[in-house]
């Protein structure tokens, strides 16, 4: 059974299924497309998304319209009926893994093994992408799959390679940055292997599915604790004054060493936000001690908000104004710069705390439109002029490439940079 799939995959005749078409299993997707897989099926229960993909208009970033169109001419296709699973050689699982009352909720994954294990047939794959705890491909998924498919666990192949999409990142891609991978035995593995390396250019084997699961949740926790690092620095930096943006393009010089972080009004989208606290909850449930690093990051992180707010307050008490009756227009809407999506952005937490105050609220953000605006609390308007002119007070947030700071500093009245983006052009406001 290896030997043939092995096969057939090599010669891009499998049929692959990817549960879930968001931002990770869309571009998976549409690479197994690209490089000759001619049977590939996008699984999603949102009946919006898939009339969206069947219509060639995607709602994912780093994925193109003309994209999305040369896939399903070659043959992609979307579906939200599970008998579109039928026969698969390969499934990749990438649903969502979102924290409920501080707790993982796996309920996403254990929805798709049910539905794969009602298609599994011996001798397929399936490979977890979604980021979960270490454990979770041979505890939860595999007795899954195995009770709903009533085969055995040595009749199927099993693996785990967590994903490393950076959405809105011109250098780094599906493609070229390296794909950690995983499976539960030997064969496994090589299947794995076969796959992803007939899809990016470079594979990292790990030993096995717990420590792949691992490597994703140490690389955010990385980026977590460095974030809150630099954003504690910063606030006490103010207070100090010394001026952080100056000291960090500073210790950026050092060519060994160091790693570039820079603060900000918190933490938002897929990962940060969420990825530490399933180590942390891992570690307290299996070893009965906190995470105190992610504890406290959380903490810093969690504040940055808050303090955006307090600022804000501070500078237009200095210009004889409340925040209550301000017009005050919001720069930046998703989590990050030229990204769209706003899950877990900061920029609701501030904007929550403002709305509180008596603020009269207006985001702006180019990337943010379609589908991905439904349930914004407040208006998104264009960037221009006549909108920033309108405003007592522009708050930048994200510092994407569509916010020119000379337009900004012309025409807002009165500024808070959360991201430095103004800090190189004379403007009436503060940086963070």
């Amino acid at each position: 059974m290896h030997e043939l799939l092995h096969q057939r995959i090599e010669a891009r005749s499998a049929k692959v299924c990817l549960i879930g078409q968001g931002y990770v299993g869309l571009p998976v997707a549409m690479r197994a497309s690209q490089v000759g897989f001619a049977n590939v099926v996008g699984y999603d229960t949102s009946e919006r998304r898939i009339e969206s993909l069947l219509r060639a208009e995607s709602y994912v970033s780093d994925i193109s319209h003309d994209e999305l169109r040369a896939a399903l001419d070659a043959g992609y296709t979307a579906s939200a009926d599970a008998a579109c699973l039928q026969d698969f050689d390969v499934a990749v699982i990438t649903v969502p893994t979102p924290l409920r009352e501080s707790a993982p909720d796996l309920t996403f994954i254990e929805s798709a093994a049910r539905t794969l294990g009602d298609y599994l047939r011996p001798g397929a794959l399936v490979i977890l992408e979604s980021t979960t705890y270490p454990g979770t491909t041979t505890e939860l998924l595999i007795p899954i799959l195995s009770e709903r498919s009533g085969l055995s666990a040595d009749q199927f192949y099993v693996g785990y390679s967590p994903e490393r999409i950076d959405p809105g990142n011109p250098t780094w891609n599906l493609v070229n940055t390296p794909k950690v991978i995983s499976g539960v035995d030997d064969l496994s593995l090589k299947l794995v292997e076969a796959f992803y390396g007939s899809l990016v250019d470079r594979t990292v084997a790990v030993g096995n599915t717990a420590e792949a699961e691992l490597v994703k949740l140490l690389e955010n926790t990385f980026r977590h604790v460095n974030i809150a690092l630099v954003n504690e620095v910063a606030m006490f930096a103010r207070d100090l004054g010394v001026d952080i943006w100056r000291a960090i393009d500073a210790c950026n010089s050092k060519p060994f060493g160091f790693t570039k972080f820079t603060p900000g009004p918190g933490v938002g989208g897929h990962c940060l936000p969420i990825d530490p606290s399933y180590l942390s909850w891992e570690v307290k449930r299996r070893v009965g001690r906190p995470m105190r690093f992610v504890e406290l990051a959380n903490d810093v992180n969690n504040t940055m908000p808050s303090y955006v707010f307090d600022r804000v307050t501070a500078l237009l008490n200095q210009e004889c104004r409340s925040v209550k009756g301000s017009k005050i227009l919001l720069l930046g809407l998703a989590y990050k710069r030229g990204a769209s999506d706003w899950r877990e952005s900061p920029s609701i937490g501030v904007a929550e705390r403002l709305t509180a105050a008596g603020a009269d609220i207006t985001f702006c953000d180019p990337h943010v439109v379609g589908i991905h605006a439904k349930g914004v609390p407040h208006a998104i308007v264009e960037f221009n002029s006549a909108n920033l002119a309108a405003c007592d007070l522009a708050i930048v947030l994200v510092d994407h490439a569509d916010f020119d700071p000379g337009v900004i500093a012309q025409h807002a009245p009165l500024v808070f940079d959360t991201k430095s983006i103004m800090r190189h052009t004379p403007f009436a406001g503060e940086v963070l």
